[in-house]
Formats: C-alpha cells, structure tokens, sequence
C-alpha cells in the first residue's frame, strides 16, 4: 500500500507539471475533416464539464461529464466545440480544449485502484494455498512421525524376537550337546560292563560243567 500510495503522489505532482503541456495538446487533438472518425479522447482533470446541444456557447446544456471520462469523438470541430459520444452514450458537443489523448488522473487512479484489487486478489490466493500445503505439510509430518514412531516398535520387537530366537538355538543346542554326553556316557559304561558280565556268565557255564 505504501509503494502504491507513493506511485499515486508521483502521479500528481507529474500531472500539475504536465498540466500546461496538457492544455497545449489539446489544441492539437481536434480532428481535422481528413481524419478518421471514432477516435478516443479523455475529458481533462477539471472537476466538472458542459456538454451543449451545438458547436457553441449559445446552445442548450445537455449535461456535464465528470473529469478523466473517456468519450469517443465524432466528425470534425467546430468554433473550438468537438462532437463527442460519452461513456452514457449521450450526443452533444463539448470545447476542445477540455480533451486530451492521455487518459487523466482520475482515469489512470481508478485502474492502478483495479491492478491493486487485482493484485490483493492474487495474493489472497496466494496465501489460501500456501495455508493448504502448509496444513498438508503439518498432516505428513505427523503422519512420518507416526510411522518413524512405528518402526522404531516394530524394530525394537523385531530385536528382541532375534535374540529370543538366538537364546533358544543356544538352549537347544546345549541341550543336545547334554543328551549327546549322556548317550555317549551310556555307551561307555555298557561297552565296559557288557564285557565283563558276557565273561563273568561263561566262566559260570563252564564251572557247572
């Protein structure tokens, strides 16, 4: 707002320099009878002008058309008067010197007012949708927080099941290792008694005979 504010100020202080340039171009702005017909003009930044009925001061006032008023010209001037159509597409004549090429302050004004409601617009969609990604971004967050928060559980889990596991396969093997002394303890002292009572039985046998 403060650099359109500071635009606007410009503008004004260009204007009341221009303003006898202005009045000089309005000399020149009349058509002549070989130009076209139809061309724009703007009414100059005076409050107020009067619009007659003819090329002339004698004639019944039709209305007055507000400065910067853009107005379409119509045939050639007459004693300093010009044929004009205005933006309420009333007829009637008006002085030249009183146009100008250039849109006027108050023109100029009300379409730097349109760009900026334009540009607040953009903005304001601007923002709605930076909100929504940032609410977007808010939500995945939470949610990678969620699932790291998930993973960290579930890895936690998955360690403990490994060691669990690991402390199983050392009991099992342990416990084979235990059976596997105990059947080989078995063998050793059968394979040492065995010997003894097969011969012990013999000599029995043969003590009978």
């Amino acid at each position: 707002m403060r650099l359109v504010s500071g635009i606007l100020m410009s503008l004004c202080f260009l204007y009341f320099l221009l303003l006898p340039v202005n009045n000089v171009l309005a000399q020149e702005i009349a058509p002549t009878e070989s130009t076209a017909n139809q061309q724009q003009a703007y009414i100059i930044d005076d409050l107020y002008i009067f619009m007659r009925s003819g090329a002339g001061p004698q004639y019944r006032l039709l209305g007055s058309i507000t400065a910067g008023t853009q107005v379409t010209l119509l045939e050639a001037a007459q004693n300093d008067y010009q044929k004009i159509i205005d933006d309420k597409g009333r007829t009637g004549w008006v002085e030249v010197k009183y146009l100008q090429k250039n849109p006027g302050l108050r023109y100029v004004i009300a379409e730097l007012n349109a760009q900026l409601a334009d540009k607040d617009e953009q903005i304001h969609k601007l923002k709605s949708t930076v909100a929504t990604k940032d609410s977007q971004l808010t939500k995945l967050t939470a949610s990678t927080a969620q699932l790291t928060q998930q993973l960290k559980q579930v890895t936690k889990q998955l360690s403990s099941a490994q060691s669990a596991l690991e402390q199983q396969d050392t009991t099992i093997q342990k416990q084979w290792f235990f059976n596997g002394a105990i059947v080989l303890g078995v063998g050793l002292i059968l394979g040492l008694i065995l010997p003894r009572l097969g011969g012990r039985r013999r000599a029995s046998m043969e003590s009978w005979k």
